[in-house]
């Protein structure tokens, strides 16, 4: 069928990635979306967007599966795109999705429920004779089992989350007591984050690569990879820094990972994009992790060394077509090449140096990069953006296309540079630093390798003065008692009380408008108009100086500028913050002005 109306069940960067794909194919667009994210830009990007589940959590809305299928019937969509985290591997939102009649953008139900459970995923690897990590085959039922079976395994060993993804529901152990003491954490870790408390052991692979695989496949039974992705720079088994190809490992390796990537995906009758996993040890050998059925955060590298457009090809494989249609163009494994090197960076509201603790606020300054062969991905994020305490910490992506692997991660790093985000927080710096690092150019950092060097960590913040200025000014103005009252250089001696020096007010209001145009005509000086005021609501103080301030500074004011030409303050910003922000009447604030400044010309922009 072809598709008219396609909705994101999703929100933020993924959200905009899916409507611009279906966009491009010329179809309709709706977006969901929670109270909470109201103000967020990424469901302008639709053609329609609807705030649902007003009653229930920010991460309830786009979880509610009856709520989201309800929404789409009744507004004529005819698929529906999952995107990646929330319900995109969701195996009952897959065949809800089925049954009300709308294609699910992904993998059939029985597929995902098979491979979206990593224990279910190892047996049918096993099956195909792809190797996979020693351990436990079946959920472990207690923490005495736990026990029993880590003696078994030997150490270290990892504990996972049987329905996990995204580094969550992970602990490494390297003691008896430490399984014992992490279980119950990672049971339940697994159970909030997936709604599944099951856990599995596995030996833990010392110093691993972590090489992953992109798959796509159609409903004809065509399967082709779209090569290799290096993702081992992780920090506590979260993706940082992700690029491909993984020039690092033996051509004659990855050409073997790549063929039982796509070995594992036939045999379960896979559709759509999905990502085979595996881990590389020290000595060239690897194992089968895991198969995400699904698009990945770094599918970008893919696309811009392939020319494939990812999110284009699952709309297209959803309706029926073969990778063969001319819009996908893959005829055949031999159709698809990796030209040059990709790098892609996640830049996060999080402080590195505070344990990468999430950081909320508003964004006061942005400014993005660009430039040939850099690619920006993003949802949320632009000048005045509110960050959010609920969702995940992701801003967006950062990646970048080159010749060489060398200039490429140089091409990455001039557009971090050229990066501005001022009033949260974020790991730009650290992600700079990560690139100049002589083992990441080199291709020898691990999946362990953030976690083992703290350097990496050491950097210089920078000054941002403009921020601290008036953060300072506002501590001042509004937490200090006093701190508020003007003061004078003692050697102006400014009058505060009493009759204040004329001006063009007067002689305007005395004489009337023809005297003032003689006054100015007359004149060889040149005239001046203050906007400090205007300024202090509208621009440099950004919409936070309150009439109480501004009254405290007009007696100087009169005093001081009483030769100038007018003082300019007033305009239509003045009613979007007086009414907006500060609720207060513009009205009485240039009463107020007026009773305190009689001496000079009022100008509104």
């Amino acid at each position: 069928m072809e598709f008219k109306k396609i909705m994101a069940a999703n929100r933020g960067e993924i959200a905009v990635r899916i409507f611009r794909g279906a966009k491009d194919l010329g179809k309709e667009t709706v977006a969901i979306y929670s109270k909470e994210d109201e103000l967020s830009r990424f469901r302008l990007y639709a053609n329609q967007s609807f705030k649902i589940g007003e009653d229930l959590s920010p991460l309830g809305v786009y979880l509610n599966i009856p709520l989201i299928i309800e929404t789409a019937k009744t507004q004529g969509v005819d698929a529906i795109h999952p995107g990646y985290g929330f319900l995109a591997e969701n195996a009952e939102f897959a065949a809800a999705c089925a049954e009300a009649g709308i294609k699910f953008i992904g993998p059939p139900a029985e597929v995902l429920a098979k491979m979206g459970d990593k224990l279910s995923a190892k047996k049918l690897a096993d099956e195909c004779g792809v190797p996979t990590i020693p351990g436990t085959k079946e959920p472990v039922a207690d923490v005495e089992e736990a026990v029993r079976l880590a003696e078994e395994t030997g150490f270290p060993l990892i504990l996972k989350a049987s329905a996990g993804g995204g580094g969550r529901g992970m602990r490494r152990c390297d003691s008896l007591k430490e399984v014992a003491d992490a279980f119950p954490i990672v049971s339940a870790e697994a159970e909030k984050a997936f709604g599944n408390g099951d856990i599995f052991i596995e030996r833990f692979i010392v110093e691993p690569k972590h090489i992953e695989v992109q798959i796509l496949a159609d409903e004809h039974g065509n399967v082709i990879h779209l090569f290799e992705r290096d993702c081992s720079l992780q920090r506590r088994f979260q993706k940082v820094i992700e690029y491909t190809p993984a020039w690092s490992l033996p051509a004659e390796l990855r050409e073997r990972i790549c063929a039982d990537a796509v070995k594992i995906a036939k045999a379960v009758g896979y559709v759509s994009a999905g990502t085979v996993e595996f881990m590389v040890d020290r000595s060239g050998e690897y194992f089968f992790i895991e198969m995400n059925p699904r698009i990945q955060v770094e599918h970008t590298v893919t696309e811009m060394v392939t020319g494939v457009d990812l999110v284009r090809a699952q709309i297209l494989i959803a309706e029926g077509k073969k990778l063969s249609d001319p819009l996908i163009g893959i005829g055949s494994q031999d159709d698809v090449g990796v030209h040059g090197y990709s790098i892609q960076c996640r830049v996060t509201t999080e402080d590195p140096k505070n344990g990468f603790a999430p950081d909320t606020g508003k964004i006061l300054a942005f400014r993005q990069s660009g430039g040939f062969g850099v690619r920006l991905d993003g949802g949320n994020a632009y000048q005045g953006a509110t960050i959010l305490p609920y969702y995940d910490s992701l801003l967006f992506k950062i990646t970048a296309h080159d010749a060489t692997f060398e200039g490429c991660a140089r091409k990455v790093l001039r557009a971090l540079e050229e990066t501005i985000v001022r009033g949260v927080k974020t790991n730009i710096l650290y992600l700079a630093n990560i690139l100049q690092d002589e083992n990441f150019l080199s291709g020898k950092c691990h999946t362990k390798y953030i976690d083992e060097n703290p350097q990496l960590m050491e950097y210089d913040e920078g000054d941002d003065r403009a921020t601290k200025i008036i953060h300072y000014i506002g501590t001042k103005i509004v937490n200090e008692p006093g701190a508020g009252k003007m003061t004078f250089d003692p050697i102006r001696q400014v009058p505060l009380e009493g009759v204040k020096k004329p001006g063009l007010k007067q002689l305007l209001d005395e004489k009337g408008p023809e005297a003032v145009k003689d006054f100015i005509l007359a004149q060889k000086k040149l005239l001046i108009s203050d906007t400090t005021m205007r300024d202090a609501h509208q621009s440099l103080l950004a919409t936070r100086l309150r009439t109480k301030d501004m009254v405290g500074a007009a007696d100087a004011t009169a005093e001081i500028l009483a030769d100038a030409f007018s003082i300019e303050m007033w305009g239509g910003a003045t009613f979007d913050v007086a009414y907006r922000f500060l609720v207060e009447s513009p009205w009485d604030r240039v009463d107020k002005l007026r009773e305190k400044i009689p001496n000079i010309l009022f100008q509104m922009l």
